[in-house]
């Protein structure tokens, strides 16, 4: 029967709590900065006219559609 011996990593667990909890809210920084560039998007495409986003090949009730398509499938 093999024995192992592991170290205590107490101190290891604390750097970890506290490495995540910044890497989360990063992430979060992140994910909202997206958001407002896809929101700016939006408000670009709902501001022009039917024919200009027709040149785009896009309908006007499918711009959330067509803005959020990588991410959803809606």
């Amino acid at each position: 029967m093999a024995h192992f011996a592991t170290p205590n990593q107490s101190g290891s667990g604390l750097l970890n709590v506290i490495s995540n909890f910044f890497a989360s809210l990063w992430n979060a920084s992140r994910q909202q900065a997206e958001l407002d560039s896809r929101l700016r998007q939006m408000r670009k495409l709902e501001a022009m006219s039917d024919a200009e986003l027709a040149k785009r090949g896009i309908a006007r009730d499918r711009i959330a559609h067509h803005v959020f398509r990588d991410i959803y499938y809606v």
